[in-house]
């Protein structure tokens, strides 16, 4: 008799379980040792909370009812439950604020196979700092973090989440394809994205932009590639000269802190939730073929629940770490002669 689980969660046996727990154990260390203070908050939320951090993303949520009738949901990232934290129990502390989570989160998936819907998140925040410099500082940590859980070989890719979306409102592309071609670019859909944007009633330099300008992946100099794409009298110039001069400054914090040479600039980098502003980031491992986290600027969202404070963030999703170390350690068994 087979007692089957929901697609997209797993069990967890002792000795998994064991190094899952070492491994997060690490990672909290680091962010306790930053000055990052762990918090806790709530399995579920009230789903209009949840709506009003991201209304995006409403169909990510598992939805339950309490006894008097209102819609609950299960969260899915921490972010937005650490935003109403700082709204109503941080409402007059002074900034900055450093908050860290070891936690679960959950999102429904349509994408098939192999997806988690169930996940453990270990993840900081860092409250009330503008631009580069708190940037620089949370993945300087993320890096150190993922070191400490025994990854060698990780790197950090860094975008621009507003970007490409200032791109479309500068070229005047209508409102209602924005969306469609946000979430195209989310999923590296690059030919179904040139699709979309030969569609659009643009000018040939105009659209060549929106195709090219995501391509640019690789250390600072494509960031002077870029420069050159815009050219001197495109309409999207400015977005993308903002764009172009807070990822400098972001590489000149993260060069004074030494883990440059751990960051990737992708100019084509956007993330699935809605609520990002600015900076955007990815984790990757050359030894596996899925991203280990993300996060990014999100300047917007504590202001939706009252308290208007810039911030960034980073999740780090502890299982696949997990399995990225043990994937290095694989490659090092093969490259280490006998």
């Amino acid at each position: 008799m087979t007692h089957p689980i929901p697609p997209g969660t797993r069990d967890v046996l002792p000795e998994e379980m064991r190094e899952l727990r070492a491994i997060g154990g690490r990672m909290r260390a680091s962010f306790e040792d930053a000055g990052y203070g762990e918090v806790h908050t709530p399995a579920l939320e009230y789903e209009e909370v949840l709506l009003r951090g991201d209304a995006r993303a409403a169909g990510a949520r598992y939805r339950s009812f309490d006894e008097q009738g209102a819609v609950l949901a299960l969260r899915s990232d921490m972010t937005i439950p650490i935003a109403r934290v700082v709204a109503t129990r941080y409402a007059y502390a002074k900034p900055p604020l450093r908050f860290s989570y070891l936690a679960h989160a959950w999102r429904a998936t349509d994408r098939g196979v192999g997806e988690p819907r169930e996940f453990l998140q270990a993840g900081l925040e860092l409250i009330g700092i503008p631009g580069a410099d708190a940037e620089a500082e949370v993945v300087a940590i993320a890096v150190e973090a993922l070191s400490a859980a025994g990854l060698r070989r990780h790197r950090i890719g860094v975008g621009d989440g507003a970007l490409y979306r200032s791109l479309l409102a500068s070229f005047g592309a209508p409102p209602e394809r924005h969306l469609q071609m946000l979430e195209a670019l989310s999923r590296r859909d690059l030919v179904g994205l040139e699709g979309q944007v030969r569609d659009l009633e643009l000018g040939d330099a105009e659209r060549d932009l929106l195709v090219r300008l995501p391509l640019l992946r690789g250390g600072r100099e494509i960031l002077e590639r870029a420069a050159d794409e815009a050219g001197q009298e495109s309409a999207g110039r400015d977005a993308v000269v903002t764009a172009l001069d807070g990822l400098r400054a972001l590489h000149e914090r993260l060069d004074a802190k030494g883990v440059a040479d751990r960051v990737i600039f992708d100019l084509g980098l956007v993330r699935e939730l809605g609520y990002y502003t600015g900076a955007v980031f990815e984790v990757y491992d050359p030894a596996v073929g899925f991203t280990l986290g993300g996060g990014g600027r999100y300047d917007e969202l504590i202001g939706r629940f009252g308290r208007d404070l810039p911030a960034c963030g980073i999740a780090l999703d502890v299982q696949r770490v997990h399995l990225a170390q043990a994937a290095e350690d694989a490659l090092g068994a093969k490259e280490r002669p006998e």
